[in-house]
């Protein structure tokens, strides 16, 4: 559909109108969903107008000033709430990689609620999307189609995809109570920022040596925490399939990074998850650090999720593999670039020969030493079948 043929589907005004209503009610849409999704990818500047007061709000810390407890709450409530955008939104939500209650289900759409990243069902239903077409022209986000800036913030802005397709998320769009947290979706997030003005105004009251008040904490915790979030989330949609490297051959450019990992809690592991989506574990390995699933972990252990699905031995044996061969490559190519390396391996062990030679020589002059009980000179006999009994010990 051409922009002309799509702008003059309704006037400015309306169309205005349309996204201040959706700011309230994210399901109003007057000329319908489809339609709506039918559009050309371009910025609406309405639409653009609540990530402008987000980033403007970060300039109050010029009149509020700062304090240790401000600064260190806008540090937790990052990582409590990206916790809650890599746990609850991605892996739960999109993915269903663990199980809950029903009810515990609606306590994590409220956690999600408040990182202001939408509603649950509208997270997943792009993600899916997503990863149906990952780098592909119909990927809302990807990079290599959209370019960087459109990957990161762009996409969010755009009115085609502003509305939640229901139909590809039922599994989640049978329960009411959710649909309305997705729809009615800015209510979290104003809860969220009065508590904690609210906070900030009673410790002002009652703990004022901690030098904090509302409107402080209303900037630190909500504003500057927030925008944060934001940026360290998009950075999975702009750079995760640009910075890395990759392990699996997945159709797609996604990339494994291990400083995307810190910033968001083990989701730069993403080469990792687009080849098994299942698994509750992005850094599929001991090392490969994925503080998210720690927590789902804890949360596991106290009973509040459970069911969570492991990696399997075939993708683990299948990178593996990858990684060995990787690791050959890269000693091929090292050869080639430094000459040097290739002698040093023909230096190395002929160096070992003489010295092998150098110390049987000298050790063929001295006495023979009997062979002692702990002397083993097949290695194999040290070793005894699980079901065998162990030899007795020797008698000194």
């Amino acid at each position: 559909m051409s922009s002309s043929v799509a702008s003059s589907s309704l006037p400015l005004w309306r169309r205005a109108f349309t996204a201040v209503v959706q700011w309230v009610d994210s399901d109003y849409c007057p000329e319908g969903a489809e339609k709506l999704r039918a559009e050309p990818d371009r910025v609406d500047w309405v639409r653009v107008m609540p990530f402008v007061v987000l980033h403007l709000g970060c300039l109050g810390v010029i009149w509020v000033g700062a304090s240790a407890f401000a600064v260190w709450a806008a540090v937790a409530l990052y990582f409590v709430r990206m916790f809650a955008v890599t746990g609850i939104y991605h892996r739960y939500f999109s993915h269903k990689t663990y199980s809950t209650s029903r009810f515990g289900q609606f306590l994590l759409a409220l956690w999600g609620g408040t990182t202001v990243q939408r509603g649950a069902l509208w997270w997943a239903y792009h993600h899916r999307h997503h990863h149906l077409h990952s780098d592909d022209p119909e990927d809302a986000h990807s990079p290599h189609v959209h370019g960087f800036l459109w990957s990161h913030i762009g996409w969010i802005t755009s009115r085609r995809n502003f509305p939640t397709d229901y139909s590809k998320i039922k599994d989640l769009a049978k329960f009411p109570e959710l649909v309305w947290l997705n729809r009615f979706d800015l209510v979290v997030p104003i809860v969220f920022a009065a508590s904690l003005f609210g906070l900030g105004e009673l410790l002002a009251a009652f703990a004022p040596a901690l030098g904090t008040n509302g409107w402080q904490l209303l900037v630190w915790g909500f504003f500057v925490s927030t925008t944060a979030l934001f940026h360290g989330t998009a950075c999975i949609n702009s750079m995760a399939h640009l910075m890395g490297r990759r392990r699996f051959q997945t159709g797609d450019d996604s990339r494994n990074s291990f400083i995307l990992a810190l910033i968001t809690l083990g989701e730069g592991w993403h080469n990792n998850h687009h080849r098994y989506q299942s698994s509750t574990r992005n850094g599929f390995y001991w090392w490969e650090i994925d503080p998210t699933y720690y927590g789902l972990k804890v949360l596991a252990w106290l009973g509040f999720i459970r069911g969570l699905k492991p990696v399997p031995q075939s993708v683990l044996n299948e990178g593996a593999h990858a990684d060995h061969h990787a690791s050959v490559a890269a000693a091929k190519k090292a050869a080639l670039v430094h000459p040097e390396y290739s002698s040093l391996r023909k230096v190395v062990p002929t160096a070992a020969a003489f010295a092998v030679a150098t110390a049987t020589a000298s050790a063929a002059n001295l006495p023979k030493k009997a062979d002692g009980p702990a002397i083993h000179r097949d290695v194999s006999a040290q070793l005894t079948p699980a079901d065998d009994t162990p030899p007795n010990p020797p008698v000194i």
